[in-house]
């Protein structure tokens, strides 16, 4: 299959090739070669075109966040790096050429009243008709376990029936992010939930087969894009649907499913503190129940307090903004 149209079109494929015989995924790589690939052609350029000016002047024409920017430009540099290699060139036009700034992150934060306002906005839009029901409910089930227990989209998703044990009210997860399987405490009333929902399926399945534990009305396996559909829906209907704002060097994201996990994080740090107890000596604690490797991934959940705090930097922010 062709990707390319310049005059590197073989130079380019070769090296595709090249990454992928070393075992490396090639999507990203082959994305970002591509509007480089485009742009060459556009600028009708040489062999003698490639100097630090024309990868400035490509990088400009790029309309896209300083971390895309650094990510194209990153790639286009291991190709010049091959052509090196290959005795096509001899240095590296890239080399000198520093990495912009990258934006600040914020994560938009559910504060714990918006979370119980989304959790019963999804209980209010469940579809009650049979074709429908089934697949809402554990929509329903997949958010509840984000929000109350901090799962990732992906876990819920692959829960089986058998990783969840009533009696201890506990959920077995495997092949997590970091390859580290872990079981963990649910709240009761997640538990309860979660046992409507089995209730639910024996009452509407003629054969109650399958081994997933969120499924749709068809036996199908609930899908992350049937999630995101939800997921819209009730965003907008607790009017939180907030796009992705960036104010100079800084991004502020709007919610989405990884929110909850992100504000279950913060909220439970927020909690401990309240109580009189040290956050820094829970977050061991938060790390492992959440499936992360090290304690340091958790912390960089923390980068507002809570969601008074994202508030607070997103209004400061418009209004430095508005003042230059």
């Amino acid at each position: 299959m062709k990707h390319f149209n310049s005059f590197l079109t073989e130079q380019m494929e070769d090296f595709i090739e090249y990454r992928l015989q070393l075992g490396y995924s090639i999507g990203t790589m082959v994305h970002h070669l591509k509007i480089f690939d485009r742009y060459v052609v556009e600028k009708n350029t040489t062999w003698a075109s490639f100097n630090p000016l024309f990868f400035l002047e490509f990088r400009t024409s790029l309309n896209y966040e300083n971390r895309s920017k650094n990510m194209g430009l990153r790639m286009v540099k291991m190709f010049f790096n091959f052509l090196i290699r290959k005795d096509l060139i001899q240095e590296n036009p890239l080399l000198e050429i520093a990495q912009l700034p990258k934006n600040q992150i914020v994560p938009f934060i559910f504060s714990q009243e918006e979370t119980e306002l989304l959790i019963n906005g999804v209980i209010k839009l469940m579809r009650r008709t049979e074709p429908f029901y089934l697949g809402d409910f554990s929509a329903y089930i997949s958010f509840l376990l984000m929000a109350r227990c901090g799962l990732r989209i992906s876990e819920t998703l692959n829960l089986l029936k058998i990783n969840y044990l009533p009696e201890e009210r506990t959920i077995y997860i495997e092949k997590t992010k970091f390859k580290k399987d872990r079981l963990i405490p649910i709240p009761k009333a997640v538990a309860d939930e979660i046992n409507n929902l089995l209730k639910v399926r024996q009452l509407l399945l003629d054969k109650e087969d399958n081994p997933l534990l969120l499924i749709k009305g068809n036996q199908t396996k609930l899908s992350k894009s049937y999630t995101a559909i939800k997921f819209k829906e009730v965003i907008k209907y607790i009017n939180l649907d907030q796009p992705r704002k960036v104010i100079g060097t800084t991004n502020f994201c709007g919610p989405s499913h990884h929110s909850l996990r992100h504000a279950f994080a913060v909220n439970t740090l927020k909690r401990i503190k309240q109580q009189g107890k040290s956050p820094q000596n829970a977050l061991p604690v938060l790390a492992t129940y959440m499936g992360h490797s090290e304690y340091r991934y958790t912390t960089k959940y923390l980068k507002v307090l809570d969601a008074e705090h994202r508030h607070q930097m997103f209004d400061f922010s418009m209004s430095m903004h508005e003042a230059i």
